[in-house]
């Protein structure tokens, strides 16, 4: 029987798992805290014994300060094992800012603000040769999008002439990760079909529900975290095209409006 391995089983890992489960397969998953079903990462006997079981071993476990907690403590047993298929979840972030231009994964990486995670994203590829490193940008879904935002007056918009923005729906980066099963190694971009301000996801969320768009707003003025600010430090479009020549995937979700409708 397939077996999935899921090292952090955060909102993306419950889609794929659920998946997974659905087709049969057998899906075993890692957080911090163990609970029902579930292994605690600093559980190192159950932690070995899954890896060295697990036909499939994907990890969405983000850098944790200057390095990857996984491969710190697990790296040489995913490497060493005989798992037929690895994979990780990693970030757009690690291009940096392009200036608006379109970005595909021939890019180098490691010029943003996102340093950690583009050491990991080169550590995972280096971990393995049919190691597929999935780059994500900002991911939405039921629950956690735009409309969820704008209901609980969360939403924000705020004017910066120019800044585009990339997103994927979470049910199509579990479609890609799929695709992944019987595609080549390397990095692949899942992203939609539509770059596009952060503020016309809002303004159409507001619309659908009936609501009215919140008021538009100057950086200085929009009280932001600091994460938040960095958010629009970066300008880019994440460009899709290998993974849909050589995984034969597509985004079910190919603009904002399709999946905003989707989770409405």
């Amino acid at each position: 029987m397939a077996h999935m391995l899921i090292l952090g089983l955060g909102y993306t890992g419950q889609r794929l798992a659920t998946r997974l489960k659905a087709s049969g397969w057998q899906v075993s998953a890692v957080r911090r805290t163990a609970g029902e079903a579930v292994i605690g990462f600093n559980n190192v006997s159950a932690m070995r014994s899954a890896i060295g079981s697990a036909t499939h071993i994907l990890s969405s476990v983000p850098p944790d300060q200057d390095a990857d907690p996984v491969l710190s403590a697990y790296g040489a047993d995913i490497a060493a094992s005989s798992a037929l298929w690895v994979g990780y979840l990693s970030s757009t972030g690690v291009y940096g800012d392009t200036g608006g231009a379109w970005v595909d994964e021939s890019a180098a990486i490691g010029g943003g603000r996102r340093a950690a995670r583009a050491q990991a994203d080169a550590d995972w590829s280096a971990l393995r040769p049919d190691v597929r490193v999935f780059r994500l940008p900002g991911i939405y879904g039921p629950g956690r999008s735009a409309l969820d935002r704008v209901r609980e007056g969360r939403a924000q918009r705020v004017h910066v002439p120019g800044q585009i923005f990339s997103r994927v729906h979470v049910d199509d980066i579990v479609s890609g990760v799929i695709a992944g099963f019987d595609g080549p190694p390397g990095a692949y971009n899942l992203a939609d079909d539509l770059p596009c301000p952060q503020n016309r996801v809002i303004e159409a969320a507001s619309a659908m529900l009936g609501m009215p768009p919140p008021p538009l707003q100057a950086l200085d003025d929009a009280e932001l975290s600091p994460q938040g600010r960095a958010f629009y430090s970066e300008n880019r479009k994440i460009a899709n095209g290998k993974a849909k020549r050589l995984l034969g995937w597509k985004p079910r979700y190919s603009t904002y409006r399709e999946g905003l409708a989707a989770c409405l």
